[in-house]
């Protein structure tokens, strides 16, 4: 089996090795720009990781894992267009260093990008390959719809949460392990064990990264710390702060969300106080411990060996303990 840096340096060469020198170069520069930013890389590396298991030859699945890399960016800069985000791992994002509507028409562009990679599958595991990448398409598109909803609600429940950051944000791991498993030849059985293990992971990845925007270190985390609590996201957090929070703590929070005009500094400092008070950081780490242990009960259950899935396990350790 190779290993998880033997991976990443597959997924970067093959990025590498993407053309998008054809005219128009304004509509291609943008899409350049967003995958040479880099990231973790982690949705292509769980595909190469999860076929590994099955099969020493991972070329059949690389040009999928990159599509999913490429699709995963999509996401990102429509995503920061929406939230009105100015960095993205530490440089400006795409309608920032250019305008919405490139950012709009570039990231149309990387989404058929993503597909003409997905359509490179062998013949033999193309449908049940797109079937799951459409799927799980829609499905990022109904959490985004959601998370959005969010916005305009103050009632947002922590089970209507959780299904949303499903949607949004597990989904596309859990379809990376999938797809790296159908690719690999694995039994059935695995690849949904592989799937539902991603779920638990990506749910668990989310409220980490809730948690970082407050508690981060702005060195390290690629964004800047308190962005949720500017522009009053509905996190983990936040609807835990208002369903513990008494009438005094529930007012300040009210009026910090209502207020149009603000020093910035000063809200994220009075609305970590409140969750400090509650003990919400404590409550979020118990909540990814607990999601963590569900995901690996799938990963022990599957018909490999616990040294094959050694190097998914360590992987997912340092996604659960990282800063960034």
């Amino acid at each position: 089996m190779q290993t998880f840096e033997q991976l990443l340096q597959c997924i970067e060469q093959a990025i590498s090795q993407l053309r998008f020198d054809c005219p128009p170069k304004s509509l291609y520069d943008p899409i350049a720009y967003t995958l040479a930013l880099g990231g973790k890389r982690i949705r292509p590396a769980l595909t190469l990781m999860a076929c590994n298991l099955y099969n020493e030859d991972i070329t059949q699945a690389l040009r999928p894992a990159i599509g999913l890399e490429v699709f995963h960016n999509f996401t990102l800069l429509h995503d920061d267009l929406m939230d009105e985000a100015d960095v993205r791992r530490n440089q400006p994002t795409v309608h920032k260093k250019w305008n919405p509507n490139a950012a709009i028409l570039s990231g149309d562009a990387m989404l058929i990008v993503a597909y003409q990679l997905m359509g490179e599958t062998q013949s033999a595991l193309l449908k049940p390959v797109l079937d799951l990448f459409t799927q799980t398409a829609l499905e990022i598109c109904g959490g985004q719809q959601y998370d959005m909803e969010f916005e305009l609600r103050m009632d947002v429940t922590e089970e209507e949460y959780m299904e949303m950051i499903r949607l949004k944000t597990a989904v596309l791991l859990a379809c990376a392990l999938k797809m790296g498993a159908l690719l690999g030849g694995a039994p059935a059985t695995d690849a949904e064990r592989l799937y539902a293990f991603g779920i638990h992971i990506g749910l668990a990845f989310q409220l980490q990264d809730d948690l970082l925007d407050v508690y981060g270190d702005p060195r390290t985390f690629g964004k800047h710390i308190g962005g949720d609590i500017l522009c009053n996201k509905k996190t983990f957090l936040l609807i835990n702060a208002l369903r513990l929070s008494d009438a005094k703590q529930r007012a300040e929070l009210l009026g910090w969300i209502e207020r149009k005009d603000f020093d910035a500094q000063e809200k994220i400092q009075a609305v970590t106080h409140i969750y400090n008070v509650l003990g919400l950081k404590a409550l979020t780490e118990a909540r990814i411990e607990a999601l963590y242990e569900q995901a690996n009960a799938n990963l022990r259950a599957l018909s490999v060996t616990a040294e094959q899935t050694a190097i998914l396990k360590a992987v997912c350790d340092k996604l659960m303990h990282r800063q960034v």
